[in-house]
């Protein structure tokens, strides 16, 4: 009788051991494990000119994996060109410096760097998300000539929304809002110093939109 009971106490645990595996099981299920997405910017740098005074040049890939429903980790490979400091902000009047050119740095800055995302679906499509990305920057005159190299780890935090589209779902856009933070960007030489000792760090509130693929 003692042995019995033994086996029954035994196999009750085992069945419910595998009713929670099942049920974990059947929460952390998504049907596209992988994704790669970029920005809409670039294609429109491309059509616009991409060798104008003012195009950033960028270049931006995310390849994600979905670890759940909820969770989603990645990897962030990004270049860009800077002609006036990031820090400017939409109350400095970043738009109308653009136009009258009056930040412009005596050159350009490439900053070129590979770091890691996290996503977190909060809420049917709504997400938040965390990239941090160390950069490697060179410093060119107007004549693409190399002057010195420098270095910044920038940061972004996202607030969005993922929409789905086609019949199995493959595709999707990603519109969201970024507050972009950098550290350690303390390396410039002269004719982009005086802009950069101007504005902070921060920069709050950039829209932008992700387009991508899930597979």
């Amino acid at each position: 009788m003692k042995n019995l009971m033994t086996i029954l106490l035994i196999s009750c645990t085992l069945s419910a051991f595998a009713q929670k595996d099942s049920r974990t099981s059947g929460e952390t299920k998504v049907d596209y494990k992988w994704r790669v997405s970029m920005p809409y910017l670039i294609p429109e740098e491309l059509i616009l000119g991409w060798d104008k005074r003012t195009s950033t040049q960028m270049v931006e890939l995310h390849v994600k994996r979905n670890l759940d429903n909820k969770n989603i980790i990645g990897v962030k490979f990004a270049s860009w060109r800077l002609f006036q400091p990031m820090g400017i902000t939409w109350w400095d009047g970043v738009v109308d410096k653009i136009e009258s050119g009056t930040e412009f740095y005596d050159g350009h800055i490439r900053e070129t760097g590979i770091g890691v995302t996290y996503q977190r679906m909060l809420w049917k499509g709504l997400f938040a998300a965390i990239e941090v990305l160390p950069q490697l920057q060179t410093y060119t005159d107007l004549d693409g000539n190399k002057i010195k190299n420098g270095f910044k780890l920038y940061n972004s935090y996202h607030l969005g929304y993922h929409f789905d589209f086609g019949k199995k779902k493959h595709f999707f856009i990603e519109p969201q809002v970024h507050v972009n933070q950098w550290f350690f960007d303390n390396n410039s030489p002269e004719g982009f110093r005086e802009f950069d000792d101007k504005y902070g760090n921060v920069f709050y509130f950039e829209p932008n939109i992700y387009l991508g693929w899930k597979f």
